[in-house]
């Protein structure tokens, strides 16, 4: 499935799925489908499993959004405590449409916790209360932090819990009963747009579809090198390895560090949140010949992307900030940045920072979402199903990759995650099949409907005094609307079930 087709099937309300290979254009996709909401005034909620994750999107992490925080149960104070919690009971009323970021990392039971919290505040039994639901992520790459609380039987009399919230032993998002009920349209990109290399793109094939074999194992072993050529990224699996050959690195070179210090606004607790989700440290130390990484993507004037490669050349003379030399040789002034949390149009916290990270190491887990020209990985020291495949993943081509070693471990996928990953392909290929058999008069009418019952508009007016169509005229309550405009958030196949 193309981009332009799952946007096609999002905007016309459906709950969703979007999934892919890393580099198939998931970020980009949903980047397009939030400005379409906004340009028709539909109010989404931006949100994602990590902090990290959601920085990369500017917005909340889901336990922040939906209220649950830390919470692994859900008790009748909790949810009383919830409801009378009138900006949080707002938020999750007055989105329309829920976007969660990165979803392999959220556990089945956080999903469901996340499903109560809607349907309460928003007072509706309706799957997350009624909200069109946008799920991304790909579950070959890391899998959620199940913690030994989540792992035990739920601590709380069940006449305490709201509503019984007992499951059997389930690791993944797809697993939870909420994903079963909200039943989404399975979106599978399959275009490449980071790799161009089909040597290395049938490698990473190969890891994903369990496939690994002599000529991968050798594709491998020519790419090692105890130490290479050039000055690239190091990505370790474990942050202990990351901190000390940066600092030692940085202690190598002539001169003293400028040091840049990231600025705050806003609630102590959302800017903690940016933090540490933020790959650009509080304190930011450079000097001249400094290898560096953006940490941002420049959305304005297109220089740089999250995970572009530099050099500190300089530092300007009206405010000191630095002049990076790229690897294809263009010079970029890193002037500060900013992430920040919103709500709507509300920019509810923000810090900026120089968007800058040293690159002699980072760890895989935060290099997850970057495009890298070069990287040396070790994998030697890989514990985690997908850690392996998101490191290498994260390098353009064969080309830009070097590697220290490698265990057994760093080419595993989840063995649950291969078969599900064939069900997500066919179950993909029906919706295409049914969105291709569709009329662009049909298409275009499912989604002016979806615009309709969220309280969007068509169109932004052209003059002050522009005629409201009559459904911006009249409040209607949901069951009216449904009634108006009954093929809004109609299914995409005969059987949807994932």
């Amino acid at each position: 499935m193309t981009q332009e087709q799952a946007l096609s099937i999002m905007r016309t309300g459906a709950n969703v799925f979007l999934t892919g290979e890393p580099g198939s254009g998931k970020t980009y996709t949903v980047n397009a489908f939030v400005s379409w909401l906004r340009e028709h005034g539909i109010k989404p909620a931006i949100t994602a499993s990590t902090g990290i994750a959601a920085t990369h999107i500017g917005g909340f992490t889901i336990h922040s959004w939906s209220g649950i925080g830390v919470r692994s149960e859900l008790t009748k104070h909790d949810i009383q405590y919830m409801l009378d919690n009138k900006k949080l009971k707002s938020r999750v009323r007055d989105a329309r449409t829920l976007i969660i970021d990165e979803i392999s990392m959220l556990s089945a039971r956080t999903l469901g916790l996340v499903d109560t919290a809607c349907q309460k505040l928003r007072e509706s039994p309706a799957p997350f209360g009624g909200l069109q639901v946008i799920l991304v992520g790909d579950f070959f790459q890391l899998p959620p932090v199940v913690t030994a609380v989540e792992n035990e039987p739920l601590s709380v009399p069940s006449e305490e819990l709201f509503e019984s919230q007992e499951m059997p032993q389930a690791r993944f998002a797809f697993d939870s009963p909420s994903w079963t009920s909200l039943n989404p349209v399975i979106c599978y990109l399959d275009e490449q747009h980071r790799q161009g290399d089909p040597e290395f793109l049938e490698l990473l094939a190969a890891i994903r579809n369990r496939a690994v074999g002599p000529e991968h194992r050798k594709l491998l072993g020519d790419r090692f090198s105890a130490s290479p050529a050039e000055i690239v990224p190091k990505l370790f699996s474990h942050n202990a390895n990351v901190d000390r050959v940066n600092a030692l690195e940085l202690e190598k070179l002539p001169g003293e560090a400028r040091l840049f210090t990231m600025e705050t606004n806003g609630p102590k607790a959302l800017i903690e949140q940016l933090k540490k989700g933020c790959l650009s440290p509080a304190e930011l130390f450079l000097k001249i010949d400094a290898p560096v990484m953006f940490t941002k993507n420049d959305y304005l004037q297109h220089q740089y992307v999250n995970g572009t490669l530099g050099t500190v050349v300089g530092f300007s003379e009206e405010d000191q900030c630095p002049i990076i030399e790229t690897k294809s040789g263009a010079r970029i002034y890193a002037d500060r940045a900013e992430w920040r949390i919103e709500d709507g149009e509300r920019v509810l916290a923000r810090i900026s920072q120089i968007p800058l990270r040293l690159a002699w190491a980072i760890t895989i887990h935060k290099s997850q979402g970057m495009s890298l020209d070069a990287a040396h990985l070790d994998l030697r020291g890989a514990f985690e199903h997908g850690q392996g495949y998101v490191a290498l993943s994260r390098v353009r081509t064969l080309g830009g990759l070097t590697l220290a070693g490698w265990n057994e471990r760093a080419l595993e996928v989840h063995p649950d995650i291969a078969a599900k990953d064939a069900r997500f392909r066919a179950l993909s290929r029906a919706v295409l099949k049914k969105l291709t058999g569709l009329s662009a008069e049909e298409l275009l009418r499912r989604q002016e409907e979806f615009i309709k019952i969220s309280g969007g508009t068509l169109q932004k007016p052209e003059k002050p005094d522009t005629v409201l169509p009559d459904f911006a005229k009249k409040k209607y309550s949901l069951e009216d609307l449904r009634r108006r405009y009954p093929n809004a958030y109609q299914s995409w196949t005969e059987n949807d079930d994932a």
